[in-house]
């Protein structure tokens, strides 16, 4: 549980990180990218792979170029999508705790937005096949914004959308990247980690973190009306 306790105004708006936050995603990637770059002969370590957590498709190319010809890395790219379109079209896992926190902010009239550094096509698919779609006011995502996470713009164009001030905005997010973008916002973050453990940099943020959507849902609650 964070030390920091509850938060500590009445959230107007709670916004929401998609893959490892809200969808069981970020381990049905990391597969993939482990299975694709063996079929290929490639040999990474899995921090390459974690280092993509929170990041744009971009951001995660623009990596790989460091090691890879423009062959080699659209063949990897290629293999990649093709093996996660199948987990996708399968249907990825909710996190527990997300439809309980998501009725409460129902009932409570909080609204929602879903903020990824994915690109709009394959947010959209993902928030649909999972049925999260109707839980969200808008989605915003890497396609909508010049600069991704860690930049503070996607975070700030969601309140923007939703007619709400920022600093009454509170963020739920898996990623350091993510972290850094609300904070950088003027957002109250809350740091659900999924593959990647915070370390003591980011832990130096200075920001809730906890185990679960559930002891989430335990900080928010008692600041709603």
């Amino acid at each position: 549980m964070s030390l920091l306790g509850p938060v500590q105004f009445t959230p107007v708006a709670v916004l929401f990180d998609m893959d490892g936050l809200m969808i069981e995603s970020e381990r049905a990637l990391l597969q993939c990218w482990r299975e694709t770059a063996d079929e290929l002969g490639l040999q990474f370590e899995d921090s390459l792979w974690l280092s993509f957590v929170g990041q744009s498709d971009r951001a995660c190319h623009d990596l790989l170029r460091a090691y890879l010809d423009e062959d080699r890395l659209q063949a990897l790219l290629q293999g990649c999508r093709t093996r996660y379109d199948a987990h996708v079209e399968a249907g990825l896992p909710l996190k527990p705790g997300l439809l309980e926190l998501l009725a409460l902010l129902d009932r409570r009239g909080v609204p929602r937005a879903v903020v990824t550094s994915t690109r709009r096509e394959r947010a959209m698919q993902k928030l649909e096949l999972c049925g999260l779609l109707p839980h969200f006011v808008t989605v915003v995502t890497g396609s909508d914004v010049v600069h991704s996470k860690p930049a503070p713009d996607i975070y700030l164009l969601a309140a923007e959308r939703l007619g709400v001030a920022p600093a009454h905005c509170v963020v739920l997010e898996d990623s350091v990247p993510g972290v850094r973008a609300a904070l950088a916002a003027g957002m109250t973050p809350i740091q659900v980690p999924d593959l990647v453990v915070p370390d003591d940099t980011a832990r130096a943020l200075g920001h809730r973190i906890v185990d679960s959507l559930v002891q989430a849902r335990t900080l928010i609650e008692p600041a709603l009306r």
